[in-house]
């Protein structure tokens, strides 16, 4: 399965939990017709990037619950509920709108600007607390902001090394719109990686996922 299959994989599960309540993986797998193998890959995902959690199963009215161990269920976070915030996104337009009338476009580079930096600063607390691979540090603070990102090789002749790959974008409504908050999250990548990327897809541009090619292995601690 490619990347952005499973990441739509994912959306569906992520958007089933939030419709239905809280559901065990055989109740998830039957709904979106997936093997017993391939829902637990993706809730396993779904739990590290820390858009579902595991919960006791709901019991019914009556208290009943059958033999055995009772089957785990999956419920969403703040963070895969804050996904769906489309009134949010409503919100933020409306906002950075209000501020480029007013303040121009200057205004909305520096809102960008500053936005990226919170996240520069996630990843170097991450790194000053557990020094190690910078990749894996980006990735995780992305997905911790709730992009649900991965890395992996780039795999082709045209773009060599590695990649960086968001599959849910929280902002895409805001950012199809503001263009400056991809530019300077690409911006803060590059800086903390130390080195020069590339975004070559966005999912505010209609992409399924969002990529960024690392040329190079990030110079500094691995």
């Amino acid at each position: 399965m490619t990347a952005v299959a499973e990441g739509r994989t994912r959306d569906a599960v992520v958007r089933l939990v939030l419709e239905s309540g809280p559901l065990t993986a055989a109740a998830i797998g039957a709904r979106l017709s997936l093997s017993a193998a391939g829902i637990r890959r993706h809730l396993d995902a779904l739990v590290s990037s820390g858009m579902l959690i595991e919960v006791e199963p709901r019991v019914s009215r009556h208290g009943a619950r059958g033999r055995g161990r009772p089957a785990r269920a999956y419920a969403l976070t703040d963070l895969g509920r804050s996904s769906f915030g489309h009134a949010y996104d409503d919100l933020a337009s409306t906002a950075l709108r209000y501020l480029r009338d007013t303040g121009g476009e200057s205004a909305v580079s520096a809102f960008a600007e500053h936005r990226a930096q919170a996240l520069t600063e996630r990843i170097e607390l991450k790194l000053h607390a557990d020094p190690g691979n910078r990749l894996v540090a980006v990735t995780e603070a992305l997905s911790e902001a709730g992009y649900a990102a991965t890395v992996e090789p780039a795999g082709t002749a045209e773009h060599s090394g590695m990649q960086i790959c968001q599959h849910h974008c929280p902002v895409a409504h805001v950012a199809a719109e503001f263009p400056q908050l991809c530019e300077a999250e690409t911006r803060a990548l590059a800086e903390v990686l130390g080195t020069y990327v590339q975004r070559l897809a966005t999912i505010a541009h209609g992409d399924g996922v969002c990529t960024t090619h690392v040329p190079q292995s990030p110079p500094g601690r691995h």
